[in-house]
């Protein structure tokens, strides 16, 4: 045991002193090995970090244990077929139904519907395009978890008289209100006046589209600006997470019951819950990675393969070294062992300079973007474990030609 042992650190050393008799040779060879690992590591923390600012802004956006119920809802993309069936099919959902499902929905924690419109916003000479107006009830606040800044959200009682109130998102506030106190201002909606009593904290954007050009009115108050008959969705909470899919799972009962749908009819609406969306953005980001991962992979290969260049013009070097270490004893176990050392160790050090590289340039990103980009231990260990299986793969080649040299051949071609 303790010759195995004094073998192989004399192995190791032996390695390491032929690695830094060629600084210049070696830290070359290192280049493919760093950039293959610092791809791999890279874009998986991309992949990961992507994975979870969407799930982030998607709960910020929808709230926790969250769903919606609309005329027309789904995860993920529509075919044309698929649409003009659920737009002949489905029906538009009125201030009925959702009455309806809040009075026969006693598992859900809230439900509150919503109104959307869109105008462009004019204030004291200033413009404001593609504005997203929203007729809500006053428990959207707690149903989508909204964070209010300044002021309060919409009360209860604003909504039974139809106030002249409304929210506002911070882009308007950033637009109208820049250095001033917009509490207690007026803004117009198409010509009629509302007193802000709030402001919406920043919810950033999502796939390129800002999350804070947008304002809340009392849902009556939009029933006057636009049209009380115009199709609502409906808003509802679970208690908890445990129960959230038996509250959706309620809540879609009552509304078929209310529209009279019996046996295997489908739907005459669309539900959305976070977990569907989530669940989509998993799914979409393991895609990515399916594609990307082995694309970033081809680089660590390339990277061997220098490997295996390098240790087949050391072994050809070192021909007169394995000639006589063979002579004085070596067996050409020992020679194919010193060889696989020296590239694995070779390829391991590369993997943690690239590990370092993609450390910094996660930090970058990180620091430039919002997406919260992370090298957590797994990748740490990936990374020095596919750099030294690398090196151990693509070393096997020059370690076996090392090991079969005749010491009589090698000794004379000093």
């Amino acid at each position: 045991m303790r010759y195995l042992y004094s073998f192989y650190i004399d192995a190791a050393r032996i390695a390491l002193q032929s690695i830094f008799a060629h600084k210049l040779r070696a830290f070359l060879t290192l280049i493919g090995i760093i950039i293959g690992v610092a791809s791999v590591v890279v874009v998986g923390a991309s992949i990961s970090g992507f994975n979870a600012y969407v799930v982030e802004t998607v709960s910020n956006v929808l709230g926790v244990n969250h769903f919606m119920i609309a005329r027309i809802a789904r995860v993920g993309g529509l075919s044309q077929e698929e649409w003009e069936r659920m737009d002949r099919r489905n029906k538009r959902l009125y201030w009925d139904d959702y009455v309806w499902v809040k009075d026969h929905c006693p598992s859900c924690m809230e439900v509150g519907a919503q109104m959307d419109a869109q105008a462009d916003m004019k204030h004291e000479g200033r413009e404001l395009f593609g504005t997203r107006v929203q007729g809500v009830t006053a428990n959207m606040v707690e149903i989508e978890n909204k964070t209010i800044t300044e002021g309060r959200f919409i009360a209860h009682h604003e909504v039974d008289r139809a106030a002249a109130v409304c929210v506002i998102g911070q882009e308007l506030r950033e637009k109208f209100f820049e250095g001033q106190n917009p509490i207690g201002r007026t803004i117009k909606v198409k010509e009629a006046p509302l007193t802000i009593v709030g402001v919406e904290a920043k919810r950033g954007s999502l796939f390129g589209q800002s999350m804070d050009n947008h304002l809340y009115i009392p849902i009556t108050t939009f029933g006057k600006l636009y049209s009380r008959r115009q199709g609502l969705q409906i808003h509802g909470k679970a208690h908890a997470r445990e129960e959230f899919q038996a509250t959706i799972e309620e809540a879609r009962m009552a509304l078929r019951n209310r529209h009279k749908l019996i046996g295997n009819e489908d739907d005459d609406f669309g539900l959305v819950n976070v977990d569907e969306v989530n669940s989509q953005v998993d799914r979409f980001t393991g895609a990515i990675a399916l594609v990307v991962t082995p694309i970033t992979l081809l680089s660590l290969v390339v990277g061997g393969i220098v490997v295996m260049n390098i240790m087949l013009v050391s072994v050809t070097e070192r021909t007169f070294e394995i000639g006589l270490r063979k002579a004085v004893g070596a067996k050409s176990k020992q020679i194919l062992v010193q060889f696989l050392i020296e590239s694995s160790l070779l390829s391991s050090v590369g993997g943690l300079f690239g590990l370092l590289l993609a450390w910094g340039l996660a930090a970058v990103v990180r620091i430039a973007t919002p997406i919260p980009m992370s090298i957590t231990f797994g990748y740490v260990l990936l990374s020095l474990l596919v750099s030294g299986g690398v090196g151990m793969i693509f070393g096997i080649y020059p370690a076996m030609k090392a090991s079969r040299l005749d010491p009589i051949v090698a000794l004379t071609k000093n």
